[in-house]
């Protein structure tokens, strides 16, 4: 078995090796699953008697080690802001929830070997794993920051047909190349003549996506459509925009910049998350001293619009919403928001509220079953309750009739969610963000290089706007045309082009995570009725 540990840690240092943003390394993807491969085939070859035991060992240590060397990030934010012991807990849904899930389905790969050919198992693992990249994306605890898709992001030349298939074709080609390539090692060691054919069928999973995407990117022509858009990084610590730094003083910092690289053609002045951080009612906001100030700003802007990051609520008479919370004092209830927001030239507002909420921060998952530990997460969402949301994105529209898509930070790895904006004529993406929280880790790397994958997918520029960096500018073939650095107020400004074309993947969304999670439960099915009929045929014979 220590040899079987070995190659699972081996597949671990590979994975982390060719994941963002560790540059020019994507490639290894894969072939990084091939040493886990043979601990599992080492294991069923073996004569021992809990091998599926001895399996799940091996391959939660390979994906445990690798989810956390690759996003460790996530316990150096927590930590800053609650004791260690809760910070430790609520890590358990990035570090320990998806390496189990990431194990559960090799154990079912496994399970399936008992009862079938390798070939259907090997369908089986790929269904399975599609199936589980699909499950966290889509429930109340969902992170899906280690998608095997989202991998290639720094090396986005690579996965241009990425506008076809989404990140899931990425996840798709990982799990194929490495399967094959572990075939074919495995026809290499005693050499076999006969395997000449799965040599090639390697090669041109291999190849062929990447030839592929070379001719797209350097064929791909963005069409003309000029809109000028300046974007912010104010630099505001985030442990002291909520305290310390009053928010008037954050709106002159962000209005200074804004106006320094400002022109008369200026379409949209982007704030990053929470810029406007005083808690603002929203019904009440054309009241706000911060509201008169932006509109102050932009009077010098014919067309100008500011879209920013708020923290707002709205008030009712009743419960109108399940995360709605009752205000004793003012006898009320009312919902809180991560909010955009549009300022322009005129009285009309536009709010968008956040919908992907982080679990744990955001909102407590699972609320009904496990209000209990609303307030052990209070500690670092600010409040006992979840913040309000609306169900499906919805687009800003500037004076001139341009549409925007506002993205709220986690928001932008959901790359189905974002195409849903395209689908109602935003023609460019604006991500707002507040990355400070994770310090200067790659964690901030990786949610840039993120945005490029979702650029890809749309053919939509990206502005991002983050609040301590890094804040960029990134062109429809997915490459960062702009960028800032990490830690310093600044601003950028861009002709960037607006698109209304559709593509292929923003037409029909995550079609093959539908197919592979429909597969994943046809082959659960399977394998259950085929144990049921193993227990029965022992059962019958004497």
């Amino acid at each position: 078995m220590k040899q079987n540990y070995l190659l699972a840690l081996g597949s671990a240092f590979l994975l982390w090796l060719a994941w963002p943003p560790i540059p020019f390394t994507s490639l290894i993807l894969l072939i990084g699953l091939v040493p886990v491969l043979l601990a599992m085939e080492n294991i069923i070859a073996s004569d021992s008697k809990k091998k599926g035991r001895l399996i799940f060992r091996t391959v939660f240590l390979c994906f445990v080690v690798w989810n956390t060397a690759s996003i460790y990030w996530v316990i150096n934010s927590l930590t800053a802001v609650m004791p260690t012991w809760m910070a430790l807990f609520v890590s358990i849904i990035p570090f320990g929830l998806g390496s189990l899930l990431m194990t559960i389905a090799f154990w079912l790969y496994y399970r399936l070997r008992l009862v079938t050919t390798k070939v259907i198992s090997y369908a089986g693992l790929i269904c399975f794993w599609i199936g589980y990249e699909y499950l966290h994306q889509t429930w109340d605890l969902a992170f899906p920051w280690m998608n095997f898709g989202n991998g290639f992001a720094q090396s986005h030349y690579l996965i241009q047909w990425y506008e076809y298939t989404g990140v899931y074709g990425g996840t798709l080609w990982v799990l194929l190349s490495n399967i094959l390539i572990f075939e074919t090692y495995q026809a290499l060691r005693p050499a076999d003549p006969g395997k000449l054919k799965l040599k090639f069928l390697s090669a041109g999973i291999v190849l062929t996506p990447i030839i592929i995407s070379l001719i797209i990117y350097f064929g791909y022509t963005e069409r003309s459509n000029p809109a000028n858009v300046v974007v912010v990084q104010p630099n505001i610590d985030p442990y002291e925009k909520f305290g310390s730094l009053h928010t008037s003083a954050q709106i002159d910092r962000m209005i200074h910049l804004s106006d320094s690289l400002g022109q008369s053609n200026t379409e949209y002045f982007i704030w990053p998350e929470t810029a406007i951080s005083q808690d603002t009612e929203e019904s009440n906001i054309r009241m706000e001293p911060n509201f008169l100030a932006i509109q102050n700003f932009l009077s010098k802007y014919k067309n100008g619009n500011v879209l920013s990051g708020i923290e707002s609520f709205t008030v009712y008479d009743s419960q109108k919403t399940e995360t709605a919370r009752y205000d004793d004092q003012r006898r009320v209830y009312f919902d809180v928001f991560n909010a955009a927001v549009l300022i322009e030239n005129s009285t009309r507002v536009q709010f968008y509220h956040k919908s992907k909420l982080v679990p744990g921060v955001e909102q407590t998952p699972f609320s009904n079953s496990m209000s209990f530990l609303k307030p052990a997460f209070a500690a670092f969402g600010g409040s006992a309750g979840s913040y309000g949301k609306q169900e499906e994105p919805s687009v800003f529209y500037s004076q001139s009739g341009i549409g925007a898509a506002p993205v709220i930070c986690y928001e932008s790895i959901w790359g189905e969610y974002v195409s849903d904006y395209v689908k109602k004529d935003a023609q460019f993406i604006a991500i707002i963000t507040n990355d400070g929280w994770w310090g200067n880790t790659s964690g901030k790397d990786q949610h840039l290089l993120y945005a490029k994958l979702r650029a890809i997918e749309t053919r939509r520029w990206v502005a991002r706007s983050a609040n301590t960096g890094i804040s960029a500018f990134i062109n429809q073939r997915g490459d960062i045309t702009q960028q800032t650095k990490w830690w310093v107020p600044t601003a950028l400004k861009a002709d960037i082009n607006l698109n209304e074309e559709i593509t292929f993947y923003v037409k029909h969304g995550d079609y093959i995570a539908l197919a592979g999670s429909a597969g994943s439960a046809l082959f659960g099915i399977f394998l259950l009725t085929a144990v049921f009929l193993r227990k029965k045929i022992k059962k019958i014979r004497p």
